[in-house]
């Protein structure tokens, strides 16, 4: 014998049926419903503290929450990274992820408490600026072709101050001295601050710096640039010429970071994020101000970002392995 449901219990039952099913609609709509903590694993006022609180505001705009900063700083990144790869991955907890802890560490193998790929889901890059190969202004040293000349002529006499093993910096250096083929010893740092400073006092002969710590001194004369590592010309500095077109065809090296959650974040809360990220650098206000500070406003999609990630690792590790492995940490 057939049932006949009454009609309204028919759609009684065809509601409860729907909503038993789960939506990623639903959720993605639903989302963000409180306060999102986005962490800086750097120390207030720096450089990349400094892009986050520019694009801070327009995140909230397109989120329609409050996106609180928390710093937290050590370890080259990683303790503020690892407390990203720990949290609920529920969009709540999203941060910043500089080249160095996201490639630079995973292609010399240094032992870290999260897996950057397995632990991470990349939501957008957001900015990247080239280094420079600079000198004391009383420098002998004119041009690219002066170092190497200098170096082939005196092996192991030269030295570059940099950022710190383990750094961009450090494979910026390391590269350079690689595909030139030189002996020059590499010196780490504790920050480029530190190298800009000893460069400007004449305390090293050469130094990788990048523009927010050295924009002033390279402006103003009190150091001179030999070499910028970007592919072509920097807006900035227009009279530094490239390491490719100094010779070394194929240069390209560059201090990036971005946005990543933790690796189980639902695919469309990371698509939501991405696009609150990408329409906050449109906008005219944050571009001059990521400008000011001397780096160029960079947006992808999470995939371009993944992508970016696996390359640097990539491009790392088998420079690395020409050079004769990582340096001693």
């Amino acid at each position: 014998m057939r049932i006949q449901l009454p009609r309204l219990a028919f759609a009684a039952v065809f509601v409860l049926g729907v909503a038993a099913v789960p939506s990623t609609n639903v959720r993605a709509q639903a989302y963000p419903s409180k306060p999102i903590k986005f962490i800086v694993p750097f120390p207030a006022g720096g450089a990349t503290d400094a892009a986050a609180r520019a694009i801070q505001p327009q995140l909230e705009k397109h989120l329609g929450q409050t996106v609180v900063i928390e710093n937290r700083a050590g370890a080259g990144a990683v303790i503020g990274l690892d407390a990203i790869a720990k949290a609920p991955p529920d969009g709540y907890t999203f941060g910043i992820a500089p080249a160095g802890a996201m490639s630079v560490n995973p292609a010399m193998q240094v032992k870290m408490p999260f897996d950057v790929r397995k632990d991470l889901a990349a939501i957008s890059n957001l900015a990247k600026t080239p280094f420079i190969l600079a000198a004391p202004s009383a420098s002998r040293a004119n041009s690219l072709g002066d170092v190497i000349a200098q170096a082939k002529a005196a092996p192991g006499t030269l030295s570059i101050g940099h950022g710190g093993n383990g750094t961009s910096m450090y494979f910026t250096a390391l590269l350079f001295t690689t595909m030139a083929n030189v002996q020059i010893g590499l010196v780490p740092y504790r920050g480029t601050a530190l190298v800009a400073n000893d460069l400007v006092g004449g305390h090293i002969g050469l130094g990788i710096v990048d523009s927010p710590p050295a924009q002033a001194a390279l402006l103003d004369g009190r150091m001179k640039g030999i070499a910028i590592s970007s592919k072509v010309r920097f807006p900035m500095f227009p009279n530094i010429p490239t390491f490719d077109e100094q010779g070394l065809k194929g240069y390209e090296t560059s201090g990036w970071f971005g946005l990543v959650a933790p690796a189980a974040t639902p695919p469309e809360i990371i698509a939501r994020l991405n696009a609150a990220v990408v329409a906050a650098l449109k906008a005219p206000e944050v571009e001059q101000h990521i400008r000011t500070i001397g780096m160029e406003p960079a947006p992808t999609t999470p995939a371009e970002f993944a992508a970016l990630i696996d390359f640097e690792i990539d491009k790392i590790s088998r420079v690395l392995a020409k050079a004769g492995g990582a340096p001693p940490q």
